[in-house]
Parts: structure tokens; C-alpha cells; sequence
């Protein structure tokens, strides 16, 4: 164990230790006014974001310690698999019994434990990237034309699974981040780049097809829809500021109230009441309006930062697991980062994808700590193997 802590990766460590510093210090200056006015303390989601970060930590060490060949084995990648996928069948029998009283924001995706509120999709794109990890890598080489369809159905059938759980929830985001793992995985595991190309352009044109259709029939029975209310707004902002374009509105003022230096932290004026929860997806508009700008692009920067680390790592990888986990964790964050910041901008539509390690919640830190701690494990075996065959 102490070799492996002397081959730490720290162009991984520190970006990864400043983004959940600044992820605390600005849960609580985006929380703390709104929890005053409703007579709770000021630092109530500043001490659980400080918490969930201590919860975090600890994750991100056991799996840095955990074996390589343990988390190879068939053994954990069923074990994890399974879990995740019950957790979501869990998700789906609750909105069938319960309905509507079981939805937050249009969605039922959360498993409440009184303690802490678990979100079983955090967990299930880490074990979607896990299993791919190992499947893929049983294949290595295998990916002959003709031979493709048949290599590939199996984990693109449980990956399918998995996306339509998360789709019935419904969490279009969500879905979204794991086909984007599915696609990247696949096209690193050795599929020809020609047969990756036409997938994902044949992906892209039928969404395209699919929201132009919606926008252009607007369906009745979509109208009544949250999410649909939110893709609308995301559409027509302004004019149906009134019907869920409140929150994009209000980013637009925070991010032109902020300028290039900001108003200084703890100074928003969205924050209090018109941005609605601004310490959750939102989080990074509060950043632009108190950090200013620069502020904004030094958190994003930090963490393009680190989805190119453990890129580097993948990249630099002799195992294929080892560098198709890399791939996949960094997929997570780059398209979580996407998202979030396209929905702060107006560029695409709020799905409610939180900003990594910034953004307000518990599963999600803990869930991408695991994964940094993964990902360390990966490079500090990788520096180990490769020293001993000098």
C-alpha cells in the first residue's frame, strides 16, 4: 500500500481535492441566504456538502486500495452490475405504486434512507463503465468485421437495459450520460473508427429527427409534462419565463450581473429567491455572478484539467481494462461538465445534470470520489508495472 500512495497520481489528486473545496465554499455561499429566510441555519448544505466531501474521501481511498484483480474479476463486476439494475427496478416499482408522490422535479430517481438519499443512476454509471471495462476487454482484438454485432450484443443489450430503467424514471439526462459511456467505450475498445463514425451519426440524426418532430407537432399529452415544460422553456425562455423559464432567465442575469471579476462571493442577487435552487444544477450561474467570468472558467477549467489526467492515463495504459476504465470515468465528467454548463448557457436543454463535484448532493460526490479513487489505483499499478519491467 505505501508504494502504491508513493506513485500517486497528482495531476489527478489536486485538481480533484480543489474542485470539492471549492465545491463546499460555493454550496454555501449559493444555500446560505435561502436557508436564513426560512428560519434554518445559514451553513446547513455547506456542512452536509463538507460531509458528503469527508464520505467522498473515504470512497475514493478504499477503492485506490482495492486490488486491480479483484475489481477485474467476474465476482465484483456481477455484484456491482446487479446492484445497480435492482436499485433501478426499485426506482420503477416505487413510481408504479406510488405515483406522482414519489417524484422530485417531474422524476423519481432518488431511494430515500431518512439518513441519506441515494441516487441509484450515480452509482449505475460507474458500474456501467466497470462491466464494459471488463467485457470489452475479454474481447480485445476480437472486433472483426462480420464479427462486431456479435461481440457486441450482449453488453449492448444490458447497457440498453440499464438506459431504458433510467428512461422510465424519467431522467433523459441520465440516459443520455450512460449512451455516451456505451459510445466511448465502444469506439475505444477496437471497433473500427468507420463503424463507430456511422453509429454515432445515425445516434445524432435520429435525436435531431425525434426534437424537431416533438417542437414541431407539440403533442397534448407531452404538454402536461415537467419535463417536456423544461425542454419548451430551454426553447422560449423569455416568453414562458412564467412556465419553467424562470431558471434560465435568471442564469442569463447572473452570468451579465457578474461581468468578468464578479460582484464578490457571498454578494449574488439570484440567489436569494430567483434563481430556484441555485446550489444544485444551477450552482455554476451563483460561481459567474460572484467569481465572475474568470471564476467561472477557472472551475470549468479545473475540471477539463482532470478529464485530460485520467485521459493521459488511458492513453498511457498497457491494460485494455485499465484504459477503458479511464475512458469511461473521464466520459462521466466530461459529459456531466457538458450539460450542466450548456444548460447554464442556454446552448442545450436543463436536464438537471449537476456540475461534478460542485454541484449540491451526496451521491453524486461520493460516487465520482469512487471513481478518482479507481482511476488513481489505475495509474499508480500502471507506474508500478512499468518501473519493475525497467
Amino acid at each position: 500500500m505505501r508504494e502504491k500512495i508513493h506513485h500517486l497520481d497528482y495531476k489527478i489528486l489536486v485538481p480533484y481535492l480543489l474542485l470539492i473545496v471549492i465545491g463546499i465554499i460555493m454550496v454555501y455561499s449559493a444555500s446560505s441566504d435561502i436557508l436564513l429566510v426560512n428560519g434554518f441555519k445559514p451553513s446547513v448544505y455547506g456542512v452536509r456538502q463538507a460531509e458528503y466531501a469527508i464520505a467522498g474521501l473515504i470512497f475514493a481511498f478504499l477503492f485506490f486500495k482495492l486490488k486491480l484483480e479483484n475489481v477485474k474479476s467476474a465476482k465484483f463486476v456481477e455484484w456491482f452490475l446487479g446492484i445497480s439494475t435492482i436499485m433501478l427496478l426499485y426506482l420503477i416499482g416505487l413510481k408504479v405504486i406510488k405515483g406522482s408522490a414519489a417524484a422530485v422535479n417531474g422524476a423519481v430517481g432518488w431511494i430515500d434512507l431518512k439518513v441519506i438519499k441515494i441516487q441509484p443512476l450515480e452509482i449505475a454509471k460507474l458500474a456501467l463503465v466497470v462491466y464494459l471495462a471488463f467485457i470489452l476487454d475479454r474481447h480485445d482484438g476480437a472486433f472483426r468485421r462480420g464479427h462486431i454485432i456479435e461481440n457486441l450484443s450482449r453488453p449492448a443489450i444490458l447497457a440498453g437495459i440499464m438506459m431504458f430503467l433510467v428512461l422510465l424514471e424519467p431522467d433523459f439526462g441520465g440516459t443520455a450520460i450512460l449512451a455516451m459511456i456505451v459510445i466511448v467505450l465502444f469506439s475505444m475498445s477496437g471497433m473500427p473508427a468507420k463503424t463507430a463514425l456511422i453509429w454515432l451519426i445515425g445516434i445524432g440524426v435520429s435525436v435531431f429527427l425525434l426534437v424537431t418532430l416533438v417542437v414541431h407537432w407539440n403533442p397534448k399529452f407531452l404538454q402536461d409534462s415537467y419535463q417536456y415544460q423544461r425542454f419548451m422553456s430551454f426553447l422560449h425562455p423569455f416568453q414562458l419565463q412564467q412556465k419553467g423559464g424562470a431558471q434560465l432567465v435568471n442564469s442569463y442575469y447572473a452570468i451579465h450581473n457578474g461581468g468578468l471579476f464578479g460582484v464578490g462571493l457571498g454578494n449574488s442577487m439570484q440567489k436569494r429567491g430567483y434563481l430556484p435552487e441555485p446550489y444544485t444544477d444551477f450552482i455554476l450561474s451563483i460561481a459567474a455572478e460572484e467569481l465572475g467570468v474568470i471564476g467561472a472558467i477557472v472551475i470549468v477549467g479545473l475540471l477539463f484539467y482532470l478529464m485530460w489526467s485520467i485521459m493521459e492515463v488511458g492513453i498511457h495504459a498497457d491494460s485494455q481494462f485499465n484504459a477503458l476504465v479511464c475512458f469511461g470515468v473521464a466520459t462521466i465528467i466530461f459529459t456531466e461538465t457538458l450539460f450542466n454548463v450548456g444548460a447554464v448557457l442556454g446552448l442545450l436543454p436543463i436536464t438537471g445534470v449537476t456540475l461534478p463535484f460542485i454541484s449540491y448532493g451526496g451521491s453524486s460526490m461520493i460516487v465520482l470520489s469512487a471513481s478518482i479513487g479507481l482511476v488513481l489505483n489505475v495509474a499508480a499499478n500502471e507506474r508500478m508495472e512499468k518501473e519493475s519491467e525497467e
